[in-house]
């Protein structure tokens, strides 16, 4: 697996430019696209979510049509989904990364004295111990020659002291597809994910879906188990 010194998901932000409006997002997950043909390498910053809103109004701070906003900042462009309670054409927008509140300066915080978690034992005492924990999930397609680290922080984490097991499950995170795109933000969407053992991961995307007597909304539906090598990393305290 490649090696990629964890972000510290507690100090990790993006500052927007703009003079009107010097919004801060907390970083929630970082997925790594690695072009193995070129040796290009971009790293997507997908953070926190939040509502529509009229920013600075005197009153009625939120939109009466609201909907949930969440950016995925990358170099050169960043995507934005808009989720409303229906299906829309403005679900996902994709603009230069300098179109949106004038570029981001980063304040990304890495960690490279966390402790790798090489067994299932060591996961669950790191766990009960309460340590920060994030997870990296490498995923590849041969045929393209694509590869992506996908990192986030651990937000859930079921354990069983008995049998000695363990599952992770967070979200949401960017997973690209791996294919070549013009631009590389067009390959990504949302999604959660789990994974128990060291060589597979399973995803729950969001996509639209059909909703009991009709209609169609964007929700996490459509479920991918890819092979993958996963790192679990504990943080230290």
């Amino acid at each position: 697996m490649t090696s990629m010194p964890p972000l510290d998901y507690g100090r990790s932000f993006l500052l927007g430019r703009a003079p009107n409006n010097e919004v801060r997002f907390w970083v929630e997950s970082r997925t790594r696209l690695i072009d193995e043909e070129s040796g290009d390498v971009e790293d997507y910053l997908q953070v926190g979510s939040c509502k529509s809103e009229n920013t600075f109004a005197e009153q009625e701070l939120f939109h009466e049509d609201n909907y949930d906003f969440l950016p995925v900042f990358g170099p050169h462009w960043t995507v934005v989904f808009r989720r409303k309670s229906r299906v829309t054409e403005t679900y996902r927008e994709t603009k230069p990364s300098s179109a949106w509140w004038d570029g981001q300066d980063q304040h990304l915080t890495q960690v490279r004295a966390a402790e790798e978690l090489t067994s299932h034992e060591l996961a669950r005492e790191a766990t009960y111990r309460f340590a920060p924990l994030v997870a990296q999930v490498e995923i590849a397609r041969p045929e393209t020659r694509m590869r992506a680290i996908v990192e986030f922080p651990v937000k859930t984490m079921n354990t069983h002291r008995a049998d000695n097991l363990y599952q992770v499950d967070s979200g949401p995170v960017a997973l690209p597809d791996l294919q070549r795109h013009g631009c590389s933000a067009d390959g990504l969407r949302l999604a959660y994910v789990a994974f128990n053992v060291e060589d597979f991961a399973d995803f729950v995307v969001e996509v639209p879906t059909v909703i009991e007597g009709g209609g169609h909304v964007y929700h996490f539906s459509e479920r991918l188990s890819l092979d993958s090598v996963n790192r679990l990393l504990a943080l230290p305290v």
